[in-house]
């Protein structure tokens, strides 16, 4: 998915992974099976045969790697976070927020 707009299609997990990334302060247990997951359905992701993955989402390309833990480190939040706010992402989270603040 190149469209932000069309975030309707992600689950609720995934929703969940995308607010745990633009949450402040910076959440230290978001899960980087769920981080995966959640960016197999926004670009694309390639496994290189470093252990790294180069990912791609809109005109960003970001090349990361597999945590120790299970978490991701603050660094990867970042990053994250600025490849999904310029893929449109961050407007998704605020509409969620606000909606949430007014029930």
């Amino acid at each position: 998915m190149t469209d932000a707009h069309d975030a309707l299609h992600l689950n609720n997990h995934h929703r969940d992974t995308l607010m745990s990334i633009f949450q402040h302060p910076v959440s230290h247990n978001i899960d980087w099976k769920a981080v995966l997951s959640l960016l197999n359905v926004v670009g694309n992701v390639d496994e290189l045969a470093d252990g790294k993955f180069r990912v791609v989402i809109g005109d960003e390309e970001q090349f990361l790697e597999r945590p120790r833990n299970k978490d991701i480190d603050t660094q990867m939040v970042v990053d994250l976070r600025r490849m999904l706010t310029s893929a449109g992402y961050e407007s998704t989270v605020t509409e969620a927020t606000n909606e949430g603040k007014e029930v």
